[in-house]
């Protein structure tokens, strides 16, 4: 039995999504317990040359929010990347969580298959199917953002596991 567009991309959102806003609890606790200004760790980099963490779940939630509304031919929501907080981002992650979670999987049918034309940052855009530009481009971006927002966080000492990368709270 085929998989359908629906099944193929929103659970995994739904997952990645709530594994993160579980592991910001759990960063916004250890900052707390240990004084660290919450700036700190949301501007906490891997490398000079990456985007920081809120960036990195900045990014994760447009990912998921503009797949979402393609693959289902509804409205991309607007996020300004304006969060500063641990409670902007979770809000932003809870936001983008309500909307996936809003689509109907028959709102998707046929996605798999429609041209799809995707800005790449200035006139460059690329085409491809909506198959392809699921798990060609969407996916692997989602998990990889949402992969370095946990390792900024370990990298900062903050005791996560891979289970808290996987496994959403119940």
């Amino acid at each position: 039995m085929p998989v359908s567009t629906h099944d193929s991309c929103i659970p995994t959102f739904v997952q990645m999504l709530s594994c993160q806003r579980a592991i910001l609890e759990k960063a916004e606790a250890y900052a707390a317990a240990r004084k660290i200004d919450e700036s700190v760790l949301l501007n906490a980099r891997l490398f000079p040359d990456m985007f920081p963490f809120k960036k990195q779940i900045q990014i994760l939630t447009d990912f998921c929010n503009r797949a979402a509304a393609r693959l289902s031919g509804s409205e991309i929501p607007q996020s300004p990347d304006t969060e500063e907080s641990f409670a902007e981002l979770k809000e932003r992650i809870s936001k983008t969580l309500a909307f996936v979670t809003s689509l109907k999987p028959e709102q998707f049918e046929g996605a798999e298959e429609k041209a799809f034309e995707i800005p790449m940052g200035g006139d460059k855009k690329i085409e491809m199917t909506g198959q392809d530009y699921l798990f060609h481009f969407v996916l692997p971006n989602v998990v990889f953002h949402a992969a370095t927002a946990y390792g900024i966080l370990r990298n900062s000492g903050l005791e996560i596991g891979k289970l808290d990368f996987m496994q959403p709270p119940e």
